[in-house]
């Protein structure tokens, strides 16, 4: 098989299926990679040569291997769930290294479609930042290995942009996977509530963080998402209709202005989908300011509970403190949600789809932002990546989808599309609407 050709879950999972490779042949192929660009990337904290091998192996002995979605296709683990027999870090030197004794929900649902774990991803310490770095990795854009590949789901990003794995588990906090996704090039979807098992940290960050997965065509990002929710997210017949489409493209903080890059590719993408025949029109999004900033605080504190602090990082001691202030005048309460969001359908109107940009600005340098402060990390987050918030806030569905590279800095560009709740289906019929009339590169460029 000619991997370089048909490198998607899709194609590999036919080819196991049908028998034309073995099992473990391409779990075999996504290690090579691995060894020959991730020394580059870092996308990777932990690889399972060894276990991969033999558990893709053990796929030639499954009576119901014709069956299995995802057989023998190799993914890699965001470091934030479970993955039985590997300690479960979340980016920071504070947690147990112990193996976890079980599979997160998520984990043990792709297993059962037949992928192989092949590694597990980088974040930043508690999934907390928008560029994926600790003291001891910086993880980089295969785009540019000079920039971020964003976060928190940054490794996860970085290996399946790079070709190492063609799916990856990621989890979306505030942004965590539509954030990297718009950064590599990628398609990432963060479901609604109740779609996919959550389980993340204490309570699933006051219960705005989603799991989903990260992928470079949306038929494969489709395959994901329905092992991950274990029912078809695209029903069939596919074709939605003709759909009402919002366009906010102001930006969602008063003193930032977005790059006029970002803006063009949603207004492209909003061009486009006019030329598929849905309406559009142009909205200002009332934005909420502090629901977002008190449940950013809020998950990640309650994650740190217990832990030794003399073993976290500086910006994250720091956050943690900004985090008892704030909730001190302003706890999170769920009818701050309620509001925001019956303002947002007041402006919307009725409409299907609300779309935006991506990001304000391009990826950020790849360094050691670990180093510098928290207020430092905190505005350089707000300037970069201001869009995506919101959703998690309101708990809608939120995909990004490419926009091509920028003719000028050759790195992706990508919008943001977001419906209310159950929209999954949706959403994922207008990337794939989008990806057959303006495809986009699947990987970065090598070499």
């Amino acid at each position: 098989m000619a991997w370089s050709d048909e490198w998607t879950a899709t194609a590999i999972a036919d080819a196991v299926r049908s028998g034309a490779v073995r099992p473990d042949e391409p779990t075999a192929e996504a290690l090579r990679r691995i060894g020959e660009r991730d020394g580059l990337l870092g996308a990777f904290v932990r690889v399972r040569s060894d276990r991969a091998m033999l558990e893709a192996a053990a796929l030639g002995g499954r009576t119901d291997l014709a069956d299995l979605p995802l057989a023998g296709v190799p993914v890699a683990i965001k470091d934030n769930i479970a993955v039985a027999g590997e300690p479960l870090r979340i980016g920071s030197s504070a947690t147990s290294a112990d193996p976890q004794p079980a599979d997160h929900p998520v984990t043990a649902r792709l297993r059962a479609a037949g992928a192989v774990v092949v590694g597990i991803t980088a974040v930043p310490e508690l999934c907390i930042w928008g560029s994926t770095d600790t003291p001891m990795r910086t993880t980089r854009n295969p785009w540019d290995p000079g920039r971020s590949p964003g976060g928190s789901s940054g490794g996860s990003a970085a290996a399946v942009g790079s070709g190492m794995v063609p799916l990856a588990h990621a989890a979306d906090g505030m942004g965590s996977i539509r954030i990297p996704a718009a950064c590599c090039g990628l398609v990432g979807l963060k479901p609604g509530p109740g779609v996919v098992p959550s389980e993340l940290g204490v309570d699933s960050w006051h219960g705005v963080a989603e799991n989903g997965c990260l992928a470079t065509t949306v038929d494969d990002l489709t395959l994901g998402m329905t092992v991950l929710a274990g029912r078809p997210l695209r029903p069939e017949p596919a074709d939605p209709g003709r759909l009402r489409v919002a366009v906010a493209l102001g930006s969602p903080v008063p003193w930032l202005r977005t790059d006029s890059r970002w803006t063009r590719a949603a207004r492209r993408t909003a061009e486009l989908l006019t030329d598929l025949g849905h309406r559009t029109r142009p909205v200002s999004v009332p934005y909420p300011v502090l629901s977002p900033i008190t449940r950013w605080l809020a998950g990640p504190a309650a994650d740190a509970h217990g832990l030794d602090a003399g073993r976290l990082e500086r910006r994250t001691r720091v956050h943690l403190r900004v985090a008892r202030l704030a909730h001190s005048v302003y706890p999170v309460r769920d009818a701050q949600a309620t509001r925001a969001e019956a303002r947002v359908l007041r402006v919307i109107d009725h409409a299907d789809v609300v779309l935006t940009p991506s990001l304000a600005h391009d990826p950020p340098a790849a360094t050691t932002r670990s180093r510098v402060g928290w207020l430092a990390n905190f505005t350089a987050d707000v300037r970069f990546s201001p869009y995506t918030s919101i959703w998690n806030v309101l708990r809608w569905p939120a995909l990004t989808v490419p926009a091509g590279p920028d003719p000028d800095s050759g790195l992706p560009l990508a919008a943001q599309l977001a419906a209310p709740t159950g929209g999954e289906g949706i959403l994922l019929e207008l990337a794939a609407q989008l990806e057959q009339c303006a495809p986009w590169p699947r990987t970065a460029p090598r070499g």
